[in-house]
């Protein structure tokens, strides 16, 4: 119970903050997680979707969004719970362990009160935010968990006369753990070395007694290879311009400020930024660290085998991250100690507890150590409320990052995308413009600027700015998406045409292309193709407002005009505020004479947008039908203030002004 009130009091203020970052690929586009069946398509999404090779991760999103759709607090509660229950395991096994033979003759007495505040202090150490607020690494968070319980499983099979079921617990955690991320592939590995520190004596024995254990958990490397075949949307490996060398000297410094933010959390960055190559005389006094304390973990593994395991738990864990492997990306990021911290607190809580017993009695050295751990346990609660804080806009936690980051184009990026979801496009140009002078080749960030010029009417700019993007990674589906919408609006529809094409071939499943294709071939007389691609975009994208808009623009083009009301208000269905569907379906009434529910709907896209002249001339027309002709001139001549040559109000206009 202490466990759970210290992870709930540590994140209760965690569930207000919004998708950020990969947040918004994985579930807010994510077509993988809109329904639970066919069982089949959240599980093993396509090759090209951003969560291929990690089916665990988009089915528990593909629950969340069952319950609840896209409620954000849904999927923190899901994070929040799957955190606590990994704590409650590790409790489990630090406890377990400390009451195995070698060990419980010194820490017995003590085992339940060291475990809790290992498993107490795990949980609200606030390094752990990352891996527990940020939504989407909730694949470290339920990697660990299963990663935990393949350790669990296994203990508690070695302890009991009728071990198969926990083994099957062990290796059934292993595989879920290897289709949630590649980190797992050391779990089989960290099993042998807590079997040979702490049960077998040796690998040998190990082997001899556990070898169908271990056959069963390095089989789900086979399983880890067939997932990571053919990956596409990661920059990780050694095809991104990073070798191993360059790599393995930036992660030195990384390692050590891994370890230094264990003890000392502070500060804690969202985002560190991409690959940037750093020398030898850089890296060598952090490599010097790490080579001692490497060799010191190799030491205690062949003499001191316990302290010895739980160094190699620190090292072995980070091993695929923080190594030889590029992550150019990525190179460091805080939720890669979510295991790995457990270590550092493992030996700071036992360290402590052996210490105590030296210099105190028992009694007082067990409030002693009550004092001082809850004193910690309530500092890091603290810390970790106020870090959660930094989460509870994209706004906050990016300028947190630039903040800290300043020459982080990335973070520079998406601060100018938070920017403009609250209107402020002048302030993000800013940004992208800082982005783009520190890497000019950062095509998101074209692709962005782009879209900031193309809703300020600089459309010609816009153009250039994607197709900026486009010769940087003419694999970038968006800029071929939003080059569309720009080449369309200028009258180039065949254009048009070809670049949601093009980005169809990237991602089939990006429903905007699909919506934008639809609305190309509308203009260019195919009715029936485009009625075909909006309901594609339907189909992929259920809740997609602009999809119901243009799918009844089709339909009334066809003149099936009942349906096509039916599909505008749907629309505003899920979105209230959208214009072009309360003047569509506005004109729609007006059209069959409903003149009193026509101008409700005029009068509500024009709230939306007051700048329309058409909603401006329909609702004069309509007000005119009803004899309110004054209120009918004068929308007349407030779309002529906004359009002065537009022909349909002035004839409207001067008819009524020569009838009085």
């Amino acid at each position: 119970m202490l466990i759970i009130a210290a992870g709930i009091g540590a994140y209760y203020n965690s569930f207000q903050g919004p998708f950020i970052l990969d947040d918004l690929p994985y579930v807010l586009e994510n077509p993988h997680i809109r329904h639970l069946w066919p069982i089949g398509d959240a599980l093993l999404p396509s090759a090209k979707s951003f969560v291929e090779g990690r089916p665990i991760v988009n089915f528990s999103l593909a629950v969340n969004y069952a319950l609840g759709g896209l409620a954000v607090w849904g999927y923190h509660v899901f994070n929040l719970a799957v955190h606590v229950l990994a704590a409650l395991t590790l409790y489990g096994i630090v406890r377990r362990t400390l009451l195995r033979p070698g060990l419980r003759e010194r820490f017995g007495a003590s085992a339940e009160w060291a475990a809790l505040a290992v498993a107490v202090l795990w949980t609200v150490h606030p390094l752990q935010t990352e891996a527990v607020t940020y939504i989407w690494q909730r694949c470290e968070s339920l990697m660990g968990l299963f990663y935990l319980l393949s350790l669990y499983g296994f203990i508690r099979g070695a302890e009991s006369r009728r071990s198969l079921g926990w083994f099957s617990l062990s290796v059934a955690a292993c595989y879920l753990g290897v289709g949630t991320k590649e980190v797992m592939v050391t779990a089989p590995l960290m099993v042998l070395l807590y079997d040979r520190a702490f049960i077998s004596g040796g690998f040998r024995e190990a082997w001899t007694r556990h070898w169908r254990l271990y056959l069963g958990l390095a089989s789900s490397w086979l399983w880890l290879g067939y997932l990571m075949a053919g990956f596409h949307n990661r920059d990780v490996g050694y095809g991104w311009g990073v070798t191993w060398r360059g790599y393995a000297l930036t992660e030195c410094p990384a390692v050590v400020q891994y370890l230094r933010l264990a003890v000392w959390p502070h500060p804690l960055i969202f985002d560190y930024g991409e690959y940037v190559p750093i020398g030898l005389l850089a890296a060598a006094p952090y490599a010097l660290i790490l080579a001692v304390l490497v060799t010191g973990v190799l030491f205690a593994l062949k003499r001191h085998p316990a302290i010895g395991f739980v160094g190699a738990w620190f090292f072995v864990i980070l091993a695929p991250t923080s190594s030889v492997v590029p992550i150019g990306g990525s190179p460091m990021a805080e939720y890669r100690m979510y295991l790995p911290l457990a270590a550092v607190v493992t030996i700071a809580v036992v360290g402590a507890v052996a210490l105590g017993k030296r210099l105190f009695h028992k009694q007082q050295g067990v409030v002693l150590g009550c004092i001082a751990g809850g004193s910690v346990a309530v500092l890091l609660a603290f810390l970790t409320i106020q870090r959660n804080r930094d989460y509870y806009s994209a706004l906050t936690i990016w300028q947190d990052t630039v903040d800290k980051r300043p020459d982080n184009p990335r973070a520079l990026n998406n601060l100018g995308n938070a920017l403009v979801q609250l209107g402020r496009r002048q302030e993000a140009m800013g940004h992208y413009e800082q982005a783009l002078r520190i890497q000019p080749d950062y095509a998101e960030t074209h692709n962005n600027l782009g879209n900031t010029l193309f809703r300020l009417g600089r459309t010609q700019e816009a153009i250039g700015h994607y197709e900026q993007a486009l010769r940087i990674n003419p694999d970038l589906a968006k800029a071929h998406n939003n080059l569309g919408n720009a080449l369309l609006q200028s009258g180039k529809v065949q254009e048009a045409i070809s670049h949601y094409e093009q980005a169809l071939q990237i991602r089939p499943d990006l429903a905007e292309a699909h919506n934008g294709l639809g609305y190309a071939l509308l203009q260019a007389g195919k009715v029936p193709e485009a009625i075909e691609q909006d309901q594609l975009a339907l189909r992929i994208k259920p809740d997609y407002a602009d999809g119901y808009n243009n799918l009844g623009l089709a339909l009334a083009q066809q003149g099936r005009l009942r349906e096509a009301m039916e599909q505008w208000e749907q629309a505003l269905r899920v979105n209230p505020d959208l214009a072009d569907a309360h003047y569509n379906l506005g004109l729609a009434l007006q059209k069959r004479g409903r003149f009193p529910e026509a101008i409700d709907h005029y009068e509500q896209a024009l709230r939306i947008q007051p700048d329309d002249a058409e909603a401006h001339c329909n609702l004069g027309l309509a007000l005119e039908k009803l004899g309110r002709t004054q209120e009918a001139i004068s929308h007349y001549e407030q779309a002529l203030r906004i359009k002065p040559d537009f022909t349909q109000a002035q004839n409207a206009r001067a008819r009524l002004q020569a009838s009085q």
